[in-house]
C-alpha cells in the first residue's frame, strides 16, 4: 500500500491544504493549522519531543519552545473512518509537497505545516556557533525520516534550487527546507561589523549535490518594515 497521504493544495495567495485519509491512516499537522475535518477523524495533541518518559519529552519541548519559537505540540490526526482535514499554514504565501524516502530534509523554523503519519522526525541540535548567531534560525532543525510526504509552508513564493556539486550562499531568512544530505555553514555574509551595515545579516552557505526550497519573503524583515506602523500599547 502506498504509505504517501493524499493532500490538495488550493492554488491562491492564502493556500489551504485538504489532506485525505482512508480507515486506520493518520498525519501529523502542526499545532493550531486546522481548518476543519470530517466526523470519523479523531485530533490527539503530542508533546513535539522524543524520549522515554513523559517528564522528559515535556521538558525537551518546552525548553526548544523557548529558544527557537517552536510549538511544545504537535497535532496527530488518526482516521477511525475515511474523511479529510483542511489545514492552513499561519500566513500567506505557498505551500508544497516532499517525497521523502530516497531523499530526506531538514525545515528550517516555521516551515513544517504536516506529516505523513508512516514517516517519523527528529529535531536536530544544530552547532553551538550557528545556535548562537541565528537570528531566524534556532537550536534546532526539524529532520525527517522513513518514507511518505511532508508539506512545507512558505512567506510568499516558494522557489526550488537545484545544487550538482555546487556551492550556493542565501540569506538564512529566505530558507525553507533542503536535502539533508548538503553541508551547510550558517555564518555572517560579510563579517559582523559589515553585516549589520549592509543589512544583510545571517546567511546559510550550502555545498554538494541536492535540492533547496526558498521563500520569496523574510518573515522577519516583514515585521520589522510594517512595526512603526503598529500603535503603541503602553502609550
Amino acid at each position: 500500500m502506498d504509505n504517501k497521504i493524499q493532500v490538495e493544495i488550493s492554488n491562491t495567495s492564502f493556500p489551504s491544504a485538504k489532506i485525505v485519509l482512508e480507515k486506520g491512516e493518520s498525519c501529523y499537522i502542526e499545532s493550531g493549522s486546522m481548518i476543519s475535518r470530517t466526523a470519523g477523524l479523531e485530533l490527539k495533541a503530542h508533546l513535539n519531543a522524543e524520549g522515554s518518559s513523559m517528564l522528559g519529552r515535556l521538558v525537551k519541548a518546552t525548553a526548544r519552545s523557548i529558544v527557537s519559537g517552536e510549538n511544545v505540540f504537535i497535532t496527530k490526526v488518526t482516521a477511525n473512518e475515511a474523511g479529510y482535514v483542511m489545514i492552513a499554514p499561519k500566513y500567506p504565501g505557498k505551500i508544497a509537497t516532499l517525497d521523502i524516502g530516497e531523499t530526506q530534509y531538514c525545515l528550517n523554523d516555521g516551515a513544517f505545516l504536516a506529516l505523513d503519519g508512516a514517516c517519523r522526525y527528529k529535531m536536530k541540535r544544530q552547532h553551538i556557533e550557528k545556535a548562537l548567531f541565528s537570528g531566524t534560525g534556532s537550536l534546532f532543525v526539524m529532520t525527517t525520516e522513513g518514507e511518505g510526504r511532508v508539506l512545507i509552508n512558505a512567506f510568499g513564493d516558494i522557489q526550488k534550487i537545484e545544487l550538482n556539486n555546487e556551492s550556493i550562499t542565501i540569506d538564512n531568512g529566505h530558507v525553507v527546507a533542503w536535502d539533508s544530505s548538503l553541508s551547510y555553514n550558517l555564518h555572517f555574509e560579510t563579517g559582523f561589523f559589515q553585516s549589520m551595515g549592509t543589512n544583510e545579516g545571517l546567511v546559510n552557505t550550502f555545498h554538494g549535490t541536492g535540492t533547496i526550497y526558498i521563500q520569496t519573503l523574510n518573515l522577519q524583515n516583514f515585521a520589522q518594515a510594517i512595526l512603526p506602523f503598529i500603535p503603541n500599547r503602553s502609550s
